[in-house]
C-alpha cells in the first residue's frame, strides 16, 4: 500500500514551486488594548483639567475680591450756582481721616495751600488747603465742611489736601 501513495501537488499550474518563493514576513500581532487603562487615563486627564480650571477660576475671583476699589466720585466742579447741601469730590466720607468746617478764603501762607478756612479762634486756627480733586475757587466766601488728608507743612499750622467738600451756607 505504501507503493500506492502519490505525492500531493498543492501548486497551481503556472506558479513557481515553493522552494523558489521567499518566505513571507511574520506578521506582528498587536497586543490587546487594555480598556481599563485607557479609561483610567482619560478619567485622570479630566480630573486634572477640572482642577486646573477651578484653580484659575478661584484665583481670578479672589483677585477681583481683594482688588482695591477706587472711591466713587461726585462732581468736582460746580455747574452754575452752588447751593447749600451740594457735595463735591469723593463720595465716601470714610475715605478721609480729617474733617473740619469754616469759611473758605482764597490764598495760602508762604506758598503753602491755595486757599484756607477761617475758623473760630483766630488766625492760629486756620486750615490751609490744597486739592487735586476739587476746584476750590468756586467756594470762596462760602461756609463749607471739608474732608481730606493732613500733610506736613513748613509754615502752615494745618495743611490739608481736600478730597470732599459740602456747602453749608
Amino acid at each position: 500500500m505504501i507503493d500506492n501513495i502519490k505525492p500531493l501537488n498543492l501548486e497551481t499550474e503556472g506558479e513557481k514551486p515553493m522552494a523558489d518563493k521567499k518566505p513571507m514576513a511574520k506578521l506582528q500581532t498587536a497586543e490587546p488594548i487594555d480598556k481599563t487603562k485607557s479609561q483610567a487615563k482619560k478619567k485622570m486627564i479630566s480630573i486634572v483639567l477640572v482642577l486646573v480650571l477651578l484653580g484659575v477660576g478661584s484665583g481670578y475671583g479672589l483677585f477681583k475680591l481683594t482688588q482695591p476699589q477706587a472711591p466713587k466720585r461726585l462732581k468736582t466742579s460746580a455747574e452754575g450756582d452752588v447751593e447749600k447741601g451740594d457735595t463735591f469730590g469723593v463720595m465716601d466720607e470714610k475715605a478721609f481721616r480729617d474733617m473740619t468746617e469754616g469759611k473758605m478764603i482764597a490764598g495760602g501762607i508762604d506758598g503753602e495751600g491755595s486757599h484756607h478756612l477761617e475758623r473760630e479762634g483766630g488766625e492760629s486756627q486756620n486750615v490751609y488747603l490744597t486739592s487735586s480733586i476739587i476746584d476750590l475757587d468756586q467756594f470762596v466766601d462760602r461756609e463749607v465742611k471739608i474732608w481730606g488728608e493732613t500733610f506736613e507743612a513748613q509754615k502752615a499750622g494745618w495743611l490739608m489736601d481736600v478730597g470732599r467738600l459740602e456747602v453749608l451756607e
